[in-house]
């Protein structure tokens, strides 16, 4: 079961990191977060029921995704980086917010931890997460296609297998750890 504290972190984190998303969405012209109750930091909006009770039991989980159409956005593939990119920069801002405060008041080192995480495992290039959308924008768009043709459908089963062997902490810590030691904490 997971500790109080780390499900109150987890549940800030991701609430901050989905209202990102839909702000910058909005700020770039695309009306669809907004129009769909997003830009608000009731972490009601921005929690997935089911991707919430598994966090509560296995120490895995997510929020609800905020859907966009890039085709308001005047530069759509740039815009699509631009907002996914949102999502994890909260999380590092977040983290380095949170690592000065530890530094002044007794804060639970784990919600600085807990950032570091949310940041790098969604910046992965393994759909659906952020770094998928960022590669397949930064591709050229006969190679973005064939990426997104070849990897789109097999993402979820990818990132389960990944976090059922364990993979994933020994993707996501050496790149935690350096995070940590640069920005001395």
């Amino acid at each position: 079961m997971l500790n109080p504290l780390v499900f109150v972190g987890l549940i800030i984190s991701i609430t901050i990191h989905e209202f990102a998303h839909a702000f910058v969405a909005d700020r770039l012209g695309d009306p669809t977060p907004r129009a769909n109750g997003r830009l608000s930091l009731n972490p009601l909006r921005h929690l997935d029921p089911l991707g919430t009770l598994i966090l509560l039991v296995a120490n895995f989980g997510w929020g609800k995704p905020v859907v966009i159409d890039p085709y308001n956005f005047s530069h759509p593939r740039r815009d699509e980086v631009l907002v996914s990119l949102a999502g994890p920069l909260s999380n590092i801002i977040l983290a380095i917010i949170f690592m000065q405060l530890y530094k002044i008041i007794p804060i639970p080192t784990e919600f600085i931890i807990i950032n570091l995480y949310l940041a790098v495992f969604n910046l992965l290039p393994i759909p659906p997460l952020d770094g998928s959308k960022i590669l397949i924008n930064l591709l050229p768009e006969k190679s973005a296609i064939s990426w997104s043709e070849a990897f789109d459908r097999y993402g979820f089963i990818i990132l389960f297998l990944l976090v059922v062997t364990g993979l994933i902490g020994s993707i996501l810590t050496p790149i935690v750890q350096f995070l940590i030691d640069t920005l001395n904490f």
